[in-house]
């Protein structure tokens, strides 16, 4: 049964990860993709123009890649998760259907429009066609996390005698007060990344002195649109999140934070420190005193629930792992906030674009913003365990029971092999349109 659980998990974990690559560069792009439009609309400067077009491109492969690798996690629904798709699938299966029926379509009809029909459409309807992409993956966005919403706080549902959960007040799915706070962290959080390939690859082409006017454009544009949402990120919108989970998941927050026993006068808050599950302790901590509180309670001295208050049988499954996917999701925000800081400064200073050690530092930064994205989402899913549904449904009981572990195992093994060849693929095609870099209009 260990097994079963530990597999199934671990396939979900793999084929969710490498799919979330996709889709958190899709949503901040779409939204650089229809400034660079409006800049053009209103200017008339072909650059804006063709910049569009060069990330749409980009955005094109990455939405590809994004199908191809999410269509297997629908499938996991019915064949690892049997018993929760049939227990809850009266609730998520309104969202996750809405998500395929509305956002999807959406998206992928206009994407074309947009690949193909500018000389057709002209430019205004072809901002238009931009839009309503970036209007359909945001909405995406929206119905899957109110979907994950659902599962960490379940509202508007009743339970019938044979165990089903249904629902009974839809507007409650929407108006969940996990809702807003998550939907709004991991939208910017997704701006994030995108701002940094954007400004990363536009380093590129100014750090090899090549296609520098476009260079400079990525640069300019990821540094302010990257400034931004890290800022925000982080506050308020970090803020309402770990607020939420303090209020509503109490043993999650303590294990994230890692605090092992209530603290009078005001908890701590820890910058490092390795969890000893063992002897219930921090090893090797370093903390700021009642930080932790003010920043939860706006009170110095309010009192935080260490995991000593928790029955263990209530113990987020793997402590460690939240722990540390929490603390370098906010290490690295932090590193975001600091250097597009600087950056921004120097664009003030007009000194960025000869500042090649900030050029080489964005460049270099390209993979952490994916790393924090990746972490965040653990934070949120390791926090929620040992429950399917928070409180009603445990792991345990989601699991079909007439799959075996090795046939899990059998699957997730194909899965790696093919995803890395899917990989691959996608970095050269990628590569390959990075490196002959966007084709400027012959007007």
């Amino acid at each position: 049964m260990e097994d079963m659980i530990f597999y199934d998990r671990m396939q979900f974990a793999f084929t969710i990860t490498f799919h979330y690559l996709f889709p958190q560069l899709t949503m901040g792009l779409s939204l650089m993709i229809v400034y660079f439009k409006w800049k053009f609309l209103r200017s008339k400067i072909e650059k804006y123009n063709d910049a569009a077009k060069f990330w749409m491109k980009i955005f094109a492969l990455n939405f590809a890649m994004g199908v191809v690798t999410g269509i297997p996690m629908e499938f996991q629904f019915g064949t690892n998760w049997a018993k929760f798709s049939e227990l809850t699938g009266g609730i998520i299966g309104q969202t996750l259907a809405m998500e395929g029926m509305f956002s999807f379509f959406l998206e992928s009809s206009f994407l074309g429009l947009f690949l193909f029909g500018e000389k057709l459409l002209g430019q205004k309807l072809h901002f238009l066609t931009g839009f309503l992409v970036f209007l359909g993956s945001w909405a995406s966005g929206y119905l899957i996390i109110a979907t994950h919403s659902w599962m960490q706080f379940p509202v508007g549902y009743e339970i019938l005698e044979n165990g089903k959960f249904v629902l009974n007040n839809f507007g409650a799915l929407f108006s969940n007060p996990w809702l807003m706070p998550a939907y709004l962290h991991n939208q910017l959080a997704s701006v994030i990344t995108s701002s940094f390939v954007v400004a990363a690859i536009g380093a590129f082409y100014l750090l090899n002195n090549k296609h520098s006017d476009f260079g400079k454009l990525f640069v300019k544009t990821g540094v302010i649109f990257g400034l931004i949402s890290s800022v925000l990120v982080a506050f308020p919108t970090g803020d309402w999140v770990a607020k939420n989970v303090a209020k509503h998941q109490p043993v999650a927050f303590a294990a994230m934070e890692g605090i092992f026993e209530t603290e009078t006068g005001g908890s701590e808050i820890v910058l490092i420190g390795q969890p000893d599950m063992e002897n219930k302790k921090l090893d090797n901590k370093i903390a700021v005193p009642n930080v932790l509180s003010f920043l939860t309670y706006q009170n110095w001295e309010a009192e935080i629930k260490g995991l000593n208050e928790f029955d263990e049988s209530l113990y987020p499954t793997n402590v460690p792992g939240l722990y540390y996917s929490y603390h370098i999701m906010v290490g690295l925000g932090t590193l975001f906030i600091g250097l597009m800081a600087i950056a921004a400064l120097q664009l003030y200073r007009k000194k960025l674009y000869k500042s090649k050690w900030i050029l080489w530092s964005i460049l270099f930064m390209l993979p952490f913003p994916y790393i924090a994205n990746t972490t965040g989402w653990y934070t949120a899913e390791l926090g929620r365990q040992p429950w399917l549904v928070y409180n009603l449904l445990k792991t345990s009981e989601g699991i079909s029971p007439t799959v075996s572990s090795g046939n899990t195992l059998f699957t997730l093994l194909g899965f790696i092999g093919l995803y890395l060849l899917l990989g691959l693929l996608f970095l050269m095609l990628a590569g390959k349109i990075i490196n002959k870099g966007p084709e400027t209009s012959n007007h």
